[in-house]
């Protein structure tokens, strides 16, 4: 991996530093006031707000499946509790040993039934009615010898248990392997059966103790509503099938058919179903305690501390702002009313001044204003003396110009006088030089749209065209969609009128003219083609030297070139190839302009461009 050495980590440095001060040097003073209050205050608040808030959902959300562990955990207690009083009256009654010797002995006597009768009333009637809940007890026996009393003391037959017969389910007794077990009582969601196994001496069964029990008040009020809403709570026997639960429509279902199968597919993936996750506690060997826990209802209680947070971040962050917009109110005030004293005096007001009151580095700047007003305000005094001499003199020089309206006057009369005689050439011609002359002689602006500079140069050759009947053929291609872009005034028209006294054209066999005008990207091409007598090498070189000084009453292309220098500076080129006896031709190119050009100012220009 290269090392970047002093050098480059300087270089590198420099070229992060111009970056960052060039974007800035395009941003106005109130946008890098709001940037560096984004980067230094709203986003390091921000960043902290959102922290602390993902700070606290984490902890919170941490603690509460603490908490909901630790309830998990005193709900399987409670459960095995209560489970295990049942456990120990089922297996007190199954381990008796005097009943277990009596359920196994063969009866002959009427007085030995009436007396096991007795005794197994005496044992066992007085202790089913210590625990609550308990609907039926009994103790079934399959001793043919031993009779039943349909209290305590019953035989398997043909009876209905429940959902069953009763010789049904004492078989499926006999034949699973669980000396204890507990049951649903089938569709009855209300009830529970537990049983326990009788065995004689030699490990035979000989009978089972039943007892029938009230789900609603022995397990109900454990299971009611758990987690305040916000998950279910199943207990799973040994077979995997649910013996109680907070949804009572699954109490008696195998675990694989409740809604808590998804999630245990899903394994540790499992809290990323719909925002729900699977607690278990399985500390009793013989049930497990397992919670379906939707966190999104964690998440709806944490909502009212998340908004706190977010309404102490928001206050935070206004506060900040407020203090931000006072700062800026203060300190742009002040900027926007120097700017205005500025603005005043672009509109000529000299007498503008700032009152300054602070003293801090605006009020400097202010002091420094208001010594700037004076000294421009004498100037500007000392400048109108000098125009006001200057306009007398051009008012004298005017004197001593041809009144334009008096020829556009003449022009009008002639033309009338042209009309009244039916002379159609003439009216032409006249409307011609109207149209070159109201051109050439409108001093107000030094600037015009293309479309009028082509106007101008078309009068100009309808005039030559009359002067030079079927000798010269004038060629224009020209695109519609420059006609409104803006050039120096009477640009083309001199360029033309060299072709005429140049280059001769009128004394040429198959004359021609051809003017192109078209836009390129960003710029706008001229182009003025002659097949006339062309320029002479020697003269060529000095016209492009621009040490040539022409002969004749037109304007050369030094003054051209000088004028388009003037608006464009190096943007606008003025190209000339000729070969003598054989053609000429011009290209200008300028900026495409849609609005007025102004003179460059000199300090704006590249005296190192070579303006050729």
């Amino acid at each position: 991996m290269p090392i970047i050495g002093k050098g480059g980590a300087e270089t590198f440095k420099n070229s992060v530093n111009t970056q960052i001060m060039s974007v800035f040097r395009s941003m106005s003073l109130k946008r890098k006031i709001v940037l560096l209050y984004l980067l230094i205050v709203f986003a390091p608040t921000s960043i902290v707000v959102a922290g602390v808030g993902n700070y606290f959902i984490k902890e919170a959300r941490s603690n509460y499946l603490l908490t909901v562990q630790e309830a998990l955990k005193q709900t399987s207690q409670s459960f095995s509790f209560k489970k295990q009083s049942y456990d120990l009256l089922a297996i007190r009654t199954a381990s008796d040993g005097e009943l277990i010797a009596r359920l196994s002995r063969n009866y002959t006597e009427r007085l030995e039934h009436l007396d096991t009768i007795r005794y197994v009333d005496r044992s066992f009637q007085g202790m089913s009615r210590y625990l609550p809940g308990i609907i039926d007890f009994r103790i079934y026996h399959d001793n043919d010898s031993l009779v039943q009393d349909g209290g305590i003391l019953w035989k398997p037959e043909e009876r209905l248990l429940i959902d069953q017969t009763e010789k049904s389910w004492y078989e499926q007794r006999r034949e699973s392997n669980e000396p204890l077990l507990w049951q649903n009582a089938g569709e009855d969601k209300s009830k529970i059966i537990v049983s326990h196994k009788i065995f004689d001496t030699s490990g035979e069964l000989c009978g089972l103790v039943y007892l029938l029990l009230d789900y609603n008040e022995i397990f109900a009020e454990a299971f009611r509503d758990p987690f305040g809403g916000a998950g279910e709570v199943y207990a799973v026997d040994q077979s995997e099938r649910v013996l109680a639960s907070s949804v009572r429509n699954d109490i008696g279902k195998p675990v694989t058919d409740t809604a808590i199968e998804p999630y245990l597919q899903a394994g540790e993936a499992a809290n990323r179903i719909d925002g729900k996750w699977v607690l278990t506690d399985d500390s009793d060997p013989e049930s497990k305690i397992m919670a379906l826990l939707d966190i999104r209802q964690l998440e709806k209680k944490l909502r009212p501390t998340l908004i706190m947070v977010g309404i102490g971040g928001t206050l935070l962050v206004s506060t900040s702002v407020l203090l931000l917009l006072l700062i800026l109110k203060q300190l742009v005030w002040r900027i926007d009313k120097l700017a205005a004293r500025v603005g005043d005096i672009s509109n000529g007001v000299f007498e503008a001044k700032v009152k300054t009151r602070n003293q801090d580095e605006l009020g400097e700047l202010e002091v420094l204003f208001n010594q700037m007003t004076g000294q421009l305000r004498r100037l500007v005094q000392e400048k109108t003396e000098a125009v006001l001499k200057e306009k007398e003199q051009a008012y004298r020089a005017l004197q001593s110009q041809i009144n334009p309206h008096f020829i556009y006057n003449t022009l009008g009369l002639i033309r009338w006088r042209a009309l009244d005689s039916n002379d159609q050439v003439q009216v032409d011609l006249i409307d011609s030089m109207t149209t070159f002359y109201r051109k050439a002689l409108n001093n107000h602006e030094n600037v015009t749209s293309i479309q009028e500079e082509v106007e101008h140069v078309k009068a100009y050759l309808d005039i030559q065209q009359h002067r030079y009947p079927g000798r010269v053929k004038v060629e224009w291609e020209i695109s519609s969609d420059v006609m409104n872009f803006y050039v120096p005034k009477i640009m083309l028209q001199p360029i033309v009128e060299n072709c005429y006294l140049h280059g001769r054209i009128a004394q040429r066999k198959g004359a021609t003219i051809r003017i192109e005008i078209f836009g390129f990207e960003d710029n706008v091409h001229f182009g003025i083609f002659d097949n006339g007598y062309g320029i002479e090498s020697s003269k060529l070189e000095q016209i492009e030297a621009g040490i040539y000084s022409g002969s004749g009453n037109g304007l050369g292309i030094s003054n051209i070139r000088d004028r388009l220098f003037l608006y464009f500076g190096h943007r606008s080129r003025l190209m000339i190839e000729s070969e003598q006896d054989r053609f000429t031709n011009i290209s200008i190119v300028i900026p495409a302009c849609s609005e007025r050009p102004q003179i460059i100012r000199g300090d704006e220009h590249d005296t190192n461009i070579d303006r050729g």
